[in-house]
């Protein structure tokens, strides 16, 4: 058993990203002890769990991780840190904000960090998955692919590996309610990753734009799956993804517009947020989030 103290620079609100992660049937999250079971994997990709729980403040952000292997402890700290952006400045992002239009909702939502999904391949499937269906509805779909055909490792849900899904039949997934477009995008995706031919695991060390160029030529990959991609599954900073629907209704909440923006409207109002545009957008998804928790 091992244990770690990690400190992140504040503000880090470590209290919304649990709200956050808790909105995902499959994530392990207990709010009131503060504390995610996060599944990862070693550099031999064998899954283990670590725990991440919150000690400190929005102030003073302070975190223990623990796991079981000692062998885990490095590669778990990179992963976590990675994933929950611990190295990131949300100060030097919040300076930005503060002298835009969008200063009361970062002043709201002040150290919300945009923390990634646990695993690329998990990400991309997720985005396949969620593409063009109600939050709802995506998230069942995706909890019934996951304990279907992922695993468990000390009672925390991993997606199924590319290898697994790459073998399945069309007909498997249509028996969890998946379109037959959206079984063969996912599983023709995935067999795509499991032959190498889609090299997802040395994406970080892309460009934006070479990733988009070779994720559009994937049929039933389009450019707003590949921003999330780039946005929940890589971290990339800069990314709007100006033709996501609940993006255009928070633009059209927060200025008060009659009807949702066009795309010249978007552009006009997202012109001050670079180089940090992808924190825009999240932020504008929290605040609609948001609304959605209180309406019920």
């Amino acid at each position: 058993m091992w244990n770690v103290t990690i400190k992140a620079a504040p503000p880090y609100d470590f209290d919304r990203v649990l709200e956050r992660l808790s909105l995902d049937p499959l994530n392990k999250v207990d709010v009131h002890k503060r504390t995610v079971l996060v599944p990862l994997y070693s550099e031999k990709e064998e899954p283990f769990v670590a725990a991440v729980k919150a000690i400190g403040s929005k102030e003073n952000p302070v975190f223990e991780i623990s796991g079981e292997q000692d062998e885990q402890k490095e590669r778990a700290i990179h992963e976590l840190t990675r994933i929950f952006q611990w190295k990131n400045s949300l100060k030097t992002i919040q300076d930005h904000f503060l002298q835009t239009n969008l200063a009361p909702l970062f002043q709201e939502h002040e150290g919300t960090p945009l923390v990634l999904d646990f695993h690329p391949y998990a990400c991309l499937m997720k985005c396949i998955i969620h593409q063009q269906l109600n939050l709802s509805f995506a998230y069942q779909l995706t909890t019934a692919f996951v304990q279907t055909f992922g695993f468990k490792v000390d009672n925390v849900w991993f997606y199924p590996k590319p290898e697994t899904v790459s073998k399945l039949n069309y007909e498997d997934l249509r028996a969890l309610k998946f379109s037959m477009r959206k079984a063969e995008y996912v599983i023709d995706t995935s067999r795509l990753i499991a032959e190498g031919a889609l090299p997802i695991q040395a994406f970080h060390e892309w460009s934006d734009d070479d990733i988009m160029k070779k994720l559009v030529q994937v049929r039933g990959i389009g450019p707003w799956t590949v921003q999330n991609f780039l946005l929940f599954g890589l971290g990339r900073p800069n990314l709007f993804p100006a033709a996501d629907i609940g993006l255009q209704n928070a633009i059209k909440h927060y200025f008060q517009l009659e009807k949702k923006p066009t795309k010249e409207e978007m552009e006009n109002y997202s012109r001050e947020w670079a180089p940090y545009l992808s924190y825009a957008a999240f932020y504008l998804w929290r605040s609609i989030e948001k609304r959605r928790g209180e309406a019920k």
